[in-house]
């Protein structure tokens, strides 16, 4: 059973002071709570109807709290118009930073960005093109808010994600000579741009792109350029999409022919 307390703390996950506060993080649906607990992420408890219990936790040695409820019970604490059978309470990890892997590999940063659905996009977009490490600014949306979550589909456990000072950190990437790309409207065609298999990938805010703070420290302006022709095309590409872009080019690159 699921007490009216386990209820309303549940619930208080979706404040960002709660989230940091107490270290934990929402996790809800069935996908997302088995790669959950399959993942190298902490389990504090989760809650789940007995059948979705009987069927996938029988020859589990979970090292959690398991609260077998109905799912009236989970509907009251989820966050979600259409609730499934599980959610769990995931802690936080702690992931340590290492600007030097950089040098072999494929970093993105992003600055700045602001819609949750982005981030969680944006995250699966680095899990799917094998990116496991993603540069936040500060001011950065939180990736352990419920929508960043869901929209993750459960790539937030393949990816590490870091909040630093962005500024600092490409700093020290010039330092080390790691190349830093960025997405501009004004950068270079990126399928007559040489690109290298490893560096950082910066991306802008929705609406400002890369601030002028973060673009002094951008080695290489890229650009995504229309096909439209004469035609009157969008204006510019959301920033999801657009990460998807320059992802799949840079890894194209590293294909082996």
């Amino acid at each position: 059973m699921l007490s009216k307390n386990k209820i309303k703390f549940i619930q208080s996950l979706s404040r960002k002071k709660v989230r940091d506060q107490e270290q934990l993080f929402l996790v809800e649906g069935n996908k997302i709570v088995l790669e959950s607990i399959d993942s190298d992420f902490g389990i504090e408890m989760i809650c789940a109807t007995p059948e979705f219990s009987d069927r996938f936790f029988a020859d589990k040695n979970l090292q959690c709290e398991l609260i077998e409820c109905s799912e009236d019970e989970i509907k009251k604490a989820s966050l979600l118009q259409n609730p499934q059978q599980a959610l769990a309470l995931v802690k936080m990890p702690t992931p340590e930073l290492s600007l030097q892997k950089a040098t072999d590999k494929l970093f993105l940063a992003l600055d700045f960005i602001q819609d949750p659905g982005n981030m969680g996009t944006i995250i699966r977009i680095a899990d799917w093109f094998g990116i496991r490490d993603i540069i936040c600014s500060q001011n950065t949306t939180d990736c352990f808010s419920p929508k960043v979550i869901q929209a993750s589909m459960g790539a937030i456990f393949r990816t590490s994600i870091h909040y630093l000072n962005l500024e600092e950190s490409l700093l020290k990437a010039n330092h080390l000579d790691i190349p830093v790309y960025g997405a501009f409207l004004e950068g270079e065609n990126i399928y007559q741009s040489p690109l290298s298999p490893n560096g950082i990938l910066v991306m802008g805010n929705e609406g400002n792109g890369i601030s002028e703070q973060i673009e002094r420290f951008i080695d290489h302006k890229i650009h995504i350029p229309s096909f439209a022709g004469k035609e009157n095309g969008s204006e510019s590409l959301n920033v999801a999409v657009a990460t998807s872009i320059c992802c799949s080019e840079f890894k194209r690159r590293t294909i082996k022919k």
